[in-house]
C-alpha cells in the first residue's frame, strides 16, 4: 500500500479523483453556507468545483476519506502564497461531512496530507483557522502544528468579524 494512504479503523483515505468533484463540492458548499470555515458566502458552481479540484489533482494534493465506500470528507493542500519565494510552503484544508465528525475522518485526512506534502518536498504546512474553531485547532495541535499568531478581525461572515489563527508545521 502506498504510504500516503492512511487507515483509521473504518476510515480509508485515498487520492481524490475527478469523479469525486460533486461530492467534494457538496461538502464544501455546506461549509460555505453553514460555517465560518470558508470565508465566503458564494457557493461553488459545478464548473468552479471541477476546476478547483482539477488544480489540486494536477498537483497530487487532494484526498478523500471514505467510510463503507461513502466519501465523508476531503482534504487538500495548495500554495500558501503565489510568489516564488513561498514555493516550499503550502496551506492545508480539511473538511468533514456534516454528521461524520468524531470518527477519525479529520485525523486520517490530515495525516495523509502531511505525509504527501513531506514526500513532495515541501518545507512547511500552514493552517489558517477561524479562531473559534477549537476542534480544528486541537486537530492541528495533535499533529504537531504550533500556534504562531492570531490576526483579529480580518474577515467577516454572518454579520460578525472573524479572527484568523495561524498555525505552522515544519516538515523538514
Amino acid at each position: 500500500m502506498n504510504p500516503i494512504y492512511e487507515r483509521s479503523e473504518a476510515v480509508t483515505v485515498r487520492p481524490a479523483r475527478s469523479e469525486d468533484a460533486d461530492v467534494i463540492r457538496a461538502i464544501r458548499n455546506h461549509a460555505i453556507e453553514h460555517s465560518t470555515a470558508l470565508w465566503t458566502r458564494t457557493p461553488q458552481s459545478p464548473a468552479e468545483g471541477t476546476a478547483w479540484l482539477a488544480a489540486h489533482l494536477e498537483r497530487g494534493s487532494a484526498f478523500v476519506a471514505e467510510v463503507e465506500g461513502e466519501v465523508v470528507g476531503f482534504a487538500v493542500y495548495g500554495p500558501w502564497r503565489e510568489l516564488d519565494g513561498y514555493r516550499h510552503t503550502v496551506e492545508d484544508s480539511v473538511y468533514v461531512r456534516e454528521g461524520r465528525h468524531g470518527l477519525g475522518v479529520g485525523s486520517a485526512l490530515l495525516g495523509a496530507l502531511i505525509t504527501s506534502a513531506r514526500e513532495a518536498g515541501h518545507h512547511v504546512v500552514i493552517a489558517g483557522i477561524e479562531a473559534e474553531n477549537t476542534a480544528s485547532v486541537r486537530l492541528h495541535e495533535r499533529f504537531g502544528f504550533h500556534h504562531v499568531g492570531t490576526v483579529p478581525e480580518v474577515g467577516t461572515k454572518f454579520g460578525r468579524w472573524l479572527d484568523l489563527t495561524i498555525m505552522r508545521l515544519p516538515l523538514s
